[in-house]
Order: C-alpha cells, then sequence, then structure tokens
C-alpha cells in the first residue's frame, strides 16, 4: 500500500470530498484506479479491490493406504493367520505459461505381506518408484515440441522363492535391488496434448531420437550380466524411438482412470520393443474412501524371469493390485 493511496483513501473517508479533477463528487459506480489498486464508491460506501494475479502452478497428490489382517486360533477349517499392508503416494507439479509447459508427476508404491508358517514370512508384494518431468513448447494449439525424463526402479531388494527338492523350507535368490535395475529415458520428440471441456487430459509424445540407460549398480548383479547389461559393465545405452501416451478422464461419477504406455525399440534391434504400461482406475466411495485397480504389465527382451521348471526365460510380467482403504487428497 503506497503513500498515494493512503493519502487518497483519507480524504475520501474523512472529508467525503472529490478525487475527481476539476468535477464534481464521484457519483455513484465512479472507479479510481491507484497504481494497479481499484477503488470503487457506491453512493457513501468505498469499495477496495485488488486485481488477482495469474496462476502458473497447479500443484496436488494423492495417499493412499490399505491395512488386512487376518487372525486365527484353534480354527477348525485351517489356514494361516497373515497380515498385508499397501501404501501408495503420487505427487504432481505442473505449470503453464503462454506457451511453456513443465509437467513433473513422481508415483511410489509399496506392499507387504505376512504369513505365519512359512519361510521367510514377510514378504514383498508391491514396490515401484516412477518419475516423469516433461517440458514443453507450444507449437500449434494441440501440438508442441517437448523434452520428457522417465525414471524407474525400485526401493527394496527383491527376491524369487522357491523349494528345492527333498527340502522342508523354502529358499530365496535376490533378484533385483534399488536401482538395479533403474531405468532412464531421455526423449524429445513431438508432443499431441488436449485437455477437453469436462477436464480429460490426453497427451502423446512420439520421439525418434531417445536415449535409453540400464542402470545395475548391485556388483553381483552386474558379474551376471543381468538385465541385459555387459557382465561387469554398470550401464547399458540404447538410442531407439519411443512412443510414451497418457491419459486422465472420469469414466463415470466417481470413477477415474489414468494411465500411461511407453514403447520404446533400440535402433540395432527395431521391432524389439519395451514395453511398459501402467493402468489405475479408482473407485471413489468417499472423501477418504477409496478403492483403487491398479495393473502394471512389463515386457523386455533383456530381462529372464526364473521359472518353477526349466531355465529363466523371457516372459510378460504383469502385476494386478486391488486396494480398498484411506485416501487423502491434497
Amino acid at each position: 500500500m503506497n503513500i498515494k493511496f493512503v493519502f487518497v483513501l483519507f480524504l475520501l473517508i474523512t472529508t467525503k470530498i472529490s478525487i475527481v479533477f476539476g468535477q464534481d463528487a464521484l457519483s455513484k459506480a465512479d472507479t479510481v484506479i491507484i497504481g494497479g489498486d481499484t477503488l470503487i464508491m457506491l453512493g457513501d460506501s468505498l469499495i477496495f479491490t485488488t486485481e488477482e494475479e495469474p496462476i502458473y502452478w497447479e500443484r496436488g497428490g494423492n495417499f493412499n493406504l490399505s491395512l488386512q489382517q487376518v487372525s486365527l486360533s484353534n480354527w477348525a477349517a485351517g489356514g494361516a493367520s497373515s497380515f498385508a499392508l499397501n501404501t501408495g503416494l503420487q505427487i504432481f507439479a505442473n505449470y503453464k505459461k503462454e506457451n511453456i509447459i513443465w509437467e513433473t508427476n513422481l508415483t511410489i508404491n509399496y506392499g507387504v505381506n505376512r504369513q505365519t508358517g512359512r519361510s521367510y514370512a514377510t514378504r514383498k508384494s508391491n514396490d515401484n518408484f516412477i518419475f516423469i518431468s516433461k517440458y514443453g513448447r507450444q507449437l500449434s494449439k494441440k501440438i508442441y515440441l517437448s523434452t520428457q525424463i522417465d525414471a524407474r526402479t525400485q526401493l527394496m531388494k527383491g527376491y524369487s522363492y522357491y523349494r528345492e527338492s527333498g527340502a522342508e523350507e523354502d529358499s530365496r535368490s535376490r533378484l533385483s535391488d534399488f536401482l538395479s535395475p533403474g531405468y532412464v529415458q531421455s526423449s524429445t520428440g513431438l508432443n499431441y496434448q488436449t485437455t477437453s471441456k469436462n477436464g480429460a487430459k490426453f497427451s502423446s509424445i512420439l520421439s525418434p531420437f531417445t536415449g535409453r540407460f540400464t542402470v545395475v549398480l548391485d556388483d553381483s548383479l552386474s558379474t551376471a550380466g543381468a538385465f541385459g547389461v555387459i557382465p561387469g559393465e554398470k550401464v547399458k545405452p540404447e538410442a531407439g524411438i519411443s512412443l510414451n501416451t497418457t491419459a486422465d478422464f472420469k469414466v463415470m461419477e466417481n470413477v477415474s482412470w489414468k494411465m500411461d504406455l511407453n514403447l520404446f525399440t533400440n535402433y540395432e534391434k527395431l521391432g524389439n520393443t519395451v514395453v511398459n504400461f501402467n493402468s489405475v482406475i479408482s473407485l471413489k466411495v468417499n472423501k477418504y474412501i477409496t478403492t483403487k485397480i491398479s495393473t502394471i504389465m512389463i515386457y523386455d527382451e533383456s530381462v529372464y524371469i526364473p521359472q518353477e521348471e526349466g531355465p529363466a526365460t523371457r516372459a510378460v510380467q504383469l502385476q494386478n493390485l486391488l486396494n480398498f482403504g484411506i485416501a487423502l487428497d491434497f
């Protein structure tokens, strides 16, 4: 509030005299603008308004938690006591000003289950970390020239469990760890992006200039050449073409669907496509209770999956998760 404004406000309130140069007193609904602020005189009433600054940032997120417990004692029908926990965190920060956009999303999911009467009673059931950040400049109404960074890994060690012939307890072998593997993909290309009147969002980036890096920091996994790296190396670089598509819209009242699909093919092996597909259907019961149906599908010819019988082989990785619990939006 500057000195000029204070002085004019004082004159209006105490003397009710005119602020119009060489004219009569302010008539009904007269307006005086002082330094970007506005004074409106309605009869003997003074209304002060301030212009709102434009909002360029949109921020928010969601946290969900679900628990399940089964406790049995002298239960004639049989079974085992168990406990399961699943939790997820999604955070976003989007910036838009004139012809520039910058969108960032972070998703972290983790879950465990525990069952009495088995070796390694507590086992991981869900674990992923996904960070996506996209910067773009608008070329036309729905077309942007965009650069995107996509980073994916897990937080905790991953194991496969098996029972050898004649053994009474399960054994396990370590398959993965934090940044073992980690996938970092950088792509630049044309981005078709649109938002409908009802808030539905769709985006698709086709990038002929994509660099993909497979990271295996664990020494033992690196030495074994896991996830396609050269044995003993920590990073496998690739150059190729990628297509990244995201969608976020309401299917019906209190039901929404978010999905992202990332396809990558190496220039050296065109046609051998790495697929990452994530889908989340949210059914909102009320402000705090939500049911989520999550699906993750991955196919990577560099990843060999241990089988119950026979050698490890390439296979489609599929995870389905039904989560009913507390959800907080912020």
